[in-house]
This record gives C-alpha cells, sequence and structure tokens, in this order.
C-alpha cells in the first residue's frame, strides 16, 4: 500500500465507485517526454492506495508517443470513458481523444475516431460536461504556443451522443489574459511576447444550480487554482473569472467530488516541481463556491 504522498503524479482526477475511489493522473516521471501509458490507484480512504494499476497502454503503431497527460474518467451510460491527451514527437500534434473501458480498471481502449479537439491545433486537458437536456460536450484547452497572441484560451465542442467525434464547431469560452490582475505572463524564448496559460479545466454544477469551472494558471505565487462561473448557467456563458483564487500558492489542475461521507473535496497537485508532485485533498465549502 502506498500513501499518499507516496503517489507522484500531476493532473489528479477521482472517480468515486462501488464504495471505493479511484484516482488517475500523469505519470510524472514521462510527463515532459516519451510516454506509453496511464495508471490508476485505488483506496478506501483516501489516504492509503493500491496500484498503480496500468490501466491504458501504448497499442502497437498509435500515433502517440509522448505527453500522455491529464486522464479523466467519466461514467457515461453504463460505460467508463477516459477523456486524455496525447502528443507526438514526430508531427508534433497534441490533442485529446476518448477511451472507453467497460470497468475503471480498465484496460482502456481507443474509443473516438481519432483526436476530438481540432486536428489543426495544438490542445489538451480535455474534460466532459453533459449539458441538463443530455447533450455531451468536451471542454478543453487551446494552447498558448499555437495562438498568435500568446492568450490560451478554454475552449467547448459538442460531441455525437456516443462520444466518437465532434457534433459541431469548438467554441472559446474565455481567454487566460481575462483573469487580470491575479494572472501573470511570461516569455519564452521562441514566443518573446506576453504569454498566459490555460490548464486543466473541470465543470461542476453547484446545489443553486450554478455552473462553475475550475481551471488553472501561473499568479504571484507560482501554478494556481481558479475557478470562473456561468452567468447563465450554461456551457455557452458568458464566463466570469472569480477574482479570488482557490489556491493559489504552487498547486493547481485540480477537480471536485463527493467523499463517501458527503464532504466536498478539492484534489489537486502540489508541488508543481518535476518529480515532487503529489496529490493533495482539501475539504471545501460549499459556500465559498456560491459566492
Amino acid at each position: 500500500m502506498l500513501k499518499t504522498n507516496e503517489i507522484n503524479i500531476r493532473d489528479p482526477f477521482v472517480l468515486v465507485w462501488e464504495g471505493c475511489y479511484y484516482m488517475y493522473g500523469t505519470r510524472a516521471a514521462t510527463c515532459w517526454g516519451k510516454a506509453d501509458g496511464f495508471d490508476c490507484y485505488r483506496s478506501a480512504n483516501l489516504k492509503e492506495w493500491e496500484g498503480p494499476f496500468e490501466v491504458f497502454h501504448r497499442p502497437q503503431g498509435f500515433w502517440a508517443d509522448k505527453n500522455y497527460w491529464a486522464p479523466e474518467v467519466h461514467l457515461y451510460k453504463g460505460s467508463f470513458y477516459m477523456f486524455a491527451t496525447f502528443a507526438s514527437e514526430a508531427s508534433d500534434k497534441r490533442g485529446t481523444m476518448i477511451l472507453k473501458s467497460d470497468q475503471p480498471l480498465g484496460p482502456f481502449t481507443l474509443h473516438s475516431e481519432g483526436v476530438i479537439t481540432p486536428d489543426n491545433w495544438k490542445c489538451l486537458d480535455g474534460t466532459f460536461y453533459l449539458s441538463p437536456e443530455g447533450q455531451p460536450f468536451m471542454v478543453f484547452c487551446h494552447e498558448w504556443q499555437d495562438i498568435s497572441n500568446g492568450d490560451g484560451t478554454i475552449c467547448s465542442i459538442p460531441l455525437t451522443e456516443d462520444l466518437t467525434k465532434p457534433a459541431g464547431e469548438a467554441q472559446v469560452l474565455f481567454s487566460a489574459s481575462q483573469a487580470v490582475p491575479w494572472v501573470k505572463s511570461f516569455s519564452h524564448p521562441r514566443y518573446p511576447r506576453n504569454n498566459y496559460v490555460t490548464d486543466g479545466p473541470f465543470l461542476f454544477r453547484l446545489p443553486s444550480g450554478r455552473l462553475i469551472m475550475l481551471w488553472s494558471s501561473f499568479g504571484e505565487s507560482g501554478y494556481a487554482q481558479a475557478t470562473a462561473s456561468s452567468q447563465n448557467g450554461c456551457i455557452t456563458g458568458p464566463w466570469i473569472i472569480n477574482k479570488k483564487l482557490l489556491f493559489e500558492k504552487d498547486g493547481g489542475h485540480g477537480m471536485l467530488f463527493t467523499a463517501l461521507n458527503g464532504q466536498l473535496l478539492l484534489v489537486l497537485h502540489s508541488p508543481n516541481t518535476s518529480l515532487k508532485e503529489h496529490p493533495v485533498f482539501y475539504p471545501i465549502d460549499i459556500s465559498l463556491l456560491e459566492a
């Protein structure tokens, strides 16, 4: 059994299923280079974990061979769907695909017809959203490197009912620079301009009916966990970014889930330092998200 602080992953995502917690994430050791799979850890108490169990391994001939990022697993129509980002060394392509399994521990197999995100964009961190009307969406990040002014965006795209392909065009929900003054820009040798990052969107419907989004960027104290809220309660927005950060010092790419005891929890990775990242859990007062 592993303690939580012994697990070295980024972008933690927790699925609660049949009295257990299943935690997925980016393998920290292969995050920035060649990669070939995703793991899951299982726990009854969020303190001690079985695993890792490999739930996806790169199939022979699969186009992607690096940057296996941010696996999320969502239950939909009786099956488990993994939304995960992949990249290719040869083509410099990056996008989110959907995988499928009949159980949380996999094995997950390729399901979508290629990447769901626009094929000519560099994209990452796709997450699942199901509207009250039953329309499935993917919400994802369009990477700052791929945008002429360096201002990363968060976008949505409708999906077909079987989650195999897009059912429409991608729409921009908001850009990172809309979070000024707390969000901080940075320069890069290849992109000498004011660049702004968007990472890790996650949608959550509050008891009041309000639709919020967790997302991450960089603030005064490093990587940070932010929130935004939809003014019309729909994915289309408009979206207003909260001026107060949920977690402001060296941690982010989080999500919310309800523990077995009914407590709402935030999980994110911290610190945001290569090979030192681990999941951390914080109880959340729902009133803070309603504000």
